[in-house]
């Protein structure tokens, strides 16, 4: 009986044990329980039993279906003339042989009379333009007009029937996570289509800062170019412009023009025959922990405004060094590239309103965006900029544009000659200032010669073709 005893005290006392740790470890305010405000959080019972990919979510073929009908195939025809340096040297020989270069990319229709749009560098220094359908048919296509800052090109074919075409999304509404498909013709592999989620939002991969793109990890290779990244609805989101690789075959990431960037382009291609570019007139970086600490503030991030162009929007709204940009509208802004990214969408004379940070409080004010004052003659790779009233003064003239940059690789030879250099007429035609020659220059063919008459740095008269 005393044994009886003792062991049923020791189970009572196990018991009581068991059940007080599970009260102090597990139940309700325990130093495991969901409750208790403590360094680890686990997740509820409920967790595990949602299923956050399911076929329903992951059925891409309607958005497959659509997008397909709408991406072409892109031939770029250009032709060049191997010369003998040896036979014009040694017997005058001045003959050469015509040689034939093709290259391939993708494209997009935006529109059931056939505009369609495609990548700069799919195009660049064509000759001769084919488009092929889905349903295999061919068509010779005319250039509207490219921006190569963005890498954007506009084409357009003539057909009776009413083409299938993409329908553009807000891009400033996709998500970090979201999922996308890459339609394209990579490898020359016709309609081939690619899923993967959007990594990244407003990536720069250019010092300028100008360019912000959609980063994805779906699979997109040579011959991609050109083609949609397009949402599960099958709406334009972007462009597919580049990859990152160092073998020049995917590995990882690939790189879209959002859709908002690329209509406002093409708009202002359709309209103007260039591209119309805003600029808020403030000059500047984006904010670190370490720019932050260098410039003595607390504000890490942001647009830092380190000048303010005269007479610009930004000036007259009173917008000045020190101040921090943090919202353009309703769009935030961390980096230079969310800056640059909406204002990309904009032209001059719109209205935008920035909220920024002076003196550790937040305000907002209206500007007007200026006209942007440089042009890329895209075709001939030359960068004008219109000249200053100290240029006037200095050569006795009273209109010019300035050659700001070269961008053509043909050029660069003559890159310390050229740069400096104003330009006075163009074909006869007064270089009044760059809208004037932007809008000459759009009339041109790309392989058209054009006769310039400009002053070098010397106040020398000269004039070249090009």
């Amino acid at each position: 009986m005393k044994k009886f005893s003792t062991l049923f005290l020791v189970s009572l006392l196990s018991g009581v044990v068991t059940l007080g740790s599970y009260k102090l470890l597990f139940d309700t305010n325990g130093y495991f329980s969901n409750d208790k405000n403590s360094g680890v959080t686990t997740a509820p019972y409920s967790y595990g039993k949602k299923v956050g990919l399911s076929s329903d979510v992951l059925d891409f073929t309607e958005a497959a279906e659509k997008t397909v009908h709408t991406v072409v195939h892109v031939k770029n025809v250009s032709r060049r003339t191997i010369t003998n340096p040896i036979l014009e040297y040694f017997y005058g020989y001045k003959g050469g042989q015509s040689q034939e270069q093709v290259g391939t990319g993708s494209g997009v229709i935006i529109s059931e009379d056939g505009y369609i749009v495609t990548n700069n560098h799919v195009i660049k220094g064509a000759s001769e333009i084919e488009i092929t359908l889905n349903n295999k048919k061919s068509y010779v296509a005319k250039l509207i007009g490219t921006d190569s800052k963005m890498d954007i090109a506009l084409l357009k074919i003539d057909t009776e029937e009413k083409l299938p075409y993409t329908v553009f999304a807000n891009s400033d509404s996709v998500k970090i996570g979201e999922w996308v498909l890459a339609v394209g013709n990579p490898y020359n592999l016709t309609s081939t289509v690619t899923a993967g989620i959007v990594s990244a939002k407003a990536r720069d991969l250019d010092s300028s800062g100008i360019q912000s793109f959609i980063q994805t990890d779906a699979a997109v290779n040579p011959g991609n170019s050109g083609g949609a990244l397009v949402n599960t609805r099958g709406e334009l989101i972007g462009i597919n412009t580049m990859i990152s690789s160092m073998t020049g075959s995917y590995v990882g990431y690939s790189f879209a023009v959002p859709s908002n960037i690329t209509r406002k382009i093409i708009e202002d291609l359709m309209e103007f025959g260039n591209v119309q570019r805003g600029i808020l007139g403030v000059e500047g970086g984006e904010l670190n922990s370490i720019t932050s600490k260098e410039l003595g503030i607390t504000q890490t991030q942001g647009f830092y405004i380190n000048k303010v162009t005269k007479n610009s929007g930004a000036e007259k709204s009173g917008l000045g060094k020190g101040d921090v940009i943090i919202k353009l509208d309703e769009q935030n802004v961390a980096t230079f590239a969310d800056l640059s990214k909406y204002i990309n969408t904009k032209r001059p004379n719109d209205k935008v309103q920035v909220t920024y940070i002076r003196d550790g409080k937040t305000r907002a004010v209206p500007v007007i965006l200026s006209k942007n004052e440089f042009f890329n003659a895209e075709f001939k790779g030359i960068e004008l900029e219109n000249i200053e009233a100290a240029d006037k003064k200095k050569f006795k003239i009273d209109y010019g544009v300035r050659i700001k940059s070269i961008t053509s690789e043909n050029l660069k030879q003559y890159e310390e000659e050229l740069i400096g250099n104003i330009i006075l007429s163009i074909d006869n035609v007064k270089a009044t200032d760059v809208e004037t020659v932007s809008k000459l220059l759009s009339k041109k063919e790309e392989n058209q010669t054009v006769r310039i008459e400009m002053i070098n740095k010397n106040g020398e008269v000269m004039r070249v073709i090009l």
